[in-house]
């Protein structure tokens, strides 16, 4: 809102300092300096309301260490990142533009979701909280909304750069000379490869290349499936103090840098990234998500005065997924997010050996000690605490990871 305030102001009354709401890293700092402010300054005043309206956490009773003290801890705390979140994204982004409104789309829906499901637990006295085939069907829809939007809308394309054009000789703002039409495509980027971009047509145009136009029928179940991946590996990794949201910080920072290198015509250019128009735009969402995220860890990191709950792990999860599907990085997403994929597969290879084993042996035996994998760790009486910090150690090295591939190839 604020864009269209100091625009007007700019064009009609040359208001001074006006013009510095046209840069998107001025925006994206002023996003994240306000959403720290607002999680850190209001989020105590939440937390106390949560804990006024007895929105407790309900402690199942698995063995761990210090499991007990974090009884009737208040939990919703999503709704904290959540605020933090859409306020400055409202106040700072340009609100038609498609990638804010699709961002602000699946924090709504996520958010709704993972309220539900906290209700139920806490208000309700249900342990389960809201059946899994409700949460999938949430994902999917989702997965759908974001599939066909992104296939679909007018808005989304991409541009190829003209052979022979020298992008660092450019004197316009924009460049828009140097390339070609914008076009929509269903492309996206392999990390490592020099040959980088890979289009999810060719899944079906090998069979006829008349098929084409129903490239769709890969490309949104291949997001539904992304979305509902990524959104239950932060609901996993949302375990103990601090983990979910410092590991999810490191990765939304890291897209943020994507984001924003994938929006800007030179440096994409540079760095032979694929140039996404509009794009950069995600840049100020992405810093305002991050400042939510950091700022709820000024009371969610060991001993938590509040939990994430759902509200918060599914709508963590489900913006990363968006975000990285947007700029076209979701190859990237078992490396920078590296955290929520290990949990994840630690979780599957548990469920799969217990039941192999008991259906050969007659007893279904274990590989980890419990899983998610940080509950692994716990059993062995590593405290919690640095369970998280080494976390975030290894989450940092994957974002660095995931950083060279701009170059490494």
């Amino acid at each position: 809102m604020l864009y269209y305030l100091f625009q007007y102001l700019e064009n009609e009354y040359q208001f001074p300092g006006a013009s510095l709401f046209q840069f998107i890293t001025f925006r994206a700092a002023m996003a994240i300096i306000l959403s720290l402010l607002i999680s850190t300054i209001y989020g105590k005043r939440i937390i106390d309301f949560l804990r006024k309206k007895q929105m407790g956490e309900s402690i199942r009773e698995l063995g761990l260490e210090g499991q007990a003290e974090k009884a009737g801890t208040p939990t919703m705390g999503g709704i904290i990142i959540i605020l933090a979140t859409l306020v400055p994204a409202l106040l700072f982004a340009k609100l038609d533009n498609i990638y804010i409104i699709l961002l602000i789309i699946t924090t709504l829906w996520m958010g709704v979701i993972g309220f539900t499901d906290d209700y139920l637990k806490i208000k309700k006295k249900d342990k389960e909280g809201l059946a899994g085939r409700f949460k999938v069907i949430g994902q999917v829809g989702l997965g759908l909304i974001v599939g066909c939007t992104m296939y679909f809308h007018e808005d989304i394309t991409i541009k190829e750069e003209k052979p022979g054009a020298d992008i660092a000789q450019i004197t316009t703002v924009d460049g828009e000379s140097d390339f070609n039409p914008a076009f929509k495509s269903t492309k996206t980027t392999i990390p490592f490869f020099k040959n980088n971009e890979f289009d999810y047509s060719s899944l079906i145009t090998w069979i006829s290349p008349d098929l084409g136009k129903y490239a769709w029928l890969v490309f949104i179940p291949i997001v539904i499936i992304i979305v509902t991946a990524v959104s239950n590996g932060a609901n996993l990794t949302d375990g103990i103090d601090g983990l979910a949201a410092g590991s999810s910080a490191i990765i939304v920072l890291t897209l943020a840098l994507f984001a924003w290198v994938s929006g800007n015509i030179v440096f994409s250019d540079y760095l032979n990234v694929m140039y996404i128009p509009n794009s950069g735009e995600m840049t100020i969402y992405i810093a305002a998500f991050a400042g939510a995220l950091v700022g709820f860890l000024w009371y969610n990191t060991y001993p938590a005065q509040v939990f994430m709950g759902d509200t918060g792990s599914l709508t963590i999860g489900g913006i990363i997924a968006v975000i990285a599907i947007a700029i076209r990085k979701e190859f990237l997403i078992p490396i920078v997010c590296g955290i929520f994929f290990i949990e994840v597969v630690s979780v599957m290879m548990q469920v799969s050996w217990f039941k192999y084993t008991r259906k050969k042996y007659g007893e279904g035996r274990r590989i980890f000690l419990m899983s998610p994998l940080h509950h692994h760790y716990q059993k062995k009486g590593i405290h919690e605490s640095k369970i998280v910090a080494r976390f975030w150690i290894i989450g940092i090295f994957l974002a660095i990871i995931a950083v060279i591939t701009l170059k490494v190839r």
